[in-house]
């Protein structure tokens, strides 16, 4: 593979992914919170095994394999029914900028657990990172502490999932860079998150799913964008320019927050676009702490 098509599959990855807060609250919206997440990863754990294949369970370590599974299964779920669960399309925005703490986290995570050397300036990163987060959750007040403990207690279940879910990213990508051994088990992972969501749905009381053809359009632009992102990641990690991708990707919270105000028609304020550009600065600066 071409290094410079890798790395443009890469790129495309990291877009996708871009469109999933505002496309999984679309489909939540038609399909309710849980019915709707079971779709979506039902059709893109499908097109993961179309594109990557199923992975042989012998290959896998069993700490890559059980702890891959729990982990990635509890992320993909606190980030689906974060947004499914949220009161206001403007709401689960919030909500997915929360998540995106998770780039910070991960580089905090890899040097606790797995020995990454980095100097000083991965603290200022961390702190301007939650403090951008908070920025957002202020909203028009910015960092105003009585209006993001209102906003976190008009709906403490989305909010809470959101931020359990960047932590246990963080954990799994600390799990898959030790134990891994360059082993994928993606397609498996998908799956088994499409499973226990079916299981929730079928033994809790959940409301009836409604099919539209808008609500079919965006079902299908989801679990595309979620399956064929995982395998477009997949290639341009593998052939591409890993750091180029790395640095664009600390980008994302930026682009989803854009690409999910256009899908769900909900305008941001100026103090929001403020605070996704310090979670993104925090972010950058964690990264630049471990360059060396």
């Amino acid at each position: 593979m071409d290094r410079k098509k890798a790395t443009l599959i890469g790129l495309l990855a990291i877009v996708l992914w871009s469109t999933m807060v505002g496309l999984i609250r679309s489909v939540s919206e038609g399909l309710g919170p849980v019915g709707g997440a079971a779709m979506i990863y039902t059709l893109s754990g499908l097109l993961c095994w179309l594109i990557v294949g199923f992975p042989s369970f012998r290959r896998f370590t069993p700490g890559y394999l059980i702890a891959g599974s729990v982990l990635f299964v509890s992320y993909e779920i606190c980030l689906a029914l974060s947004l499914g669960y949220a009161s206001t399309r403007h709401q689960a925005i919030e909500v997915g900028m929360v998540n995106y703490l998770w780039p910070s986290l991960t580089i905090v995570f890899a040097i606790l657990f797995n020995g990454q050397k980095s100097s000083l300036w991965v603290v200022p990163g961390l702190l301007i990172a939650l403090f951008g987060v908070s920025w957002v959750l202020g909203g028009e007040q910015g960092l105003h502490v009585d209006e993001i403990v209102s906003n976190i207690l008009s709906n403490p279940l989305s909010y809470g999932l959101a931020f359990a879910g960047a932590f246990i990213w963080a954990a799994y990508c600390t799990v898959t860079r030790k134990y891994a051994k360059g082993q994928n088990g993606i397609t498996l992972f998908v799956l088994l998150t499409a499973l226990t969501l079916w299981m929730k749905y079928l033994l809790s009381d959940q409301p009836e799913m409604t099919f539209s053809l808008p609500i079919v359009f965006k079902l299908l632009l989801c679990g595309m964008a979620l399956g064929i992102g995982y395998a477009s990641w997949n290639i341009g990690i593998l052939h591409g320019n890993v750091s180029l991708l790395a640095t664009v990707s600390y980008f994302t919270p930026v682009l989803s927050a854009a690409l999910a105000a256009a899908l769900l028609s909900a305008p941001l304020s100026f103090t929001f676009w403020q605070g996704a550009l310090l979670v993104c600065a925090g972010s950058l600066l964690c990264w630049y702490a471990t360059r060396n």
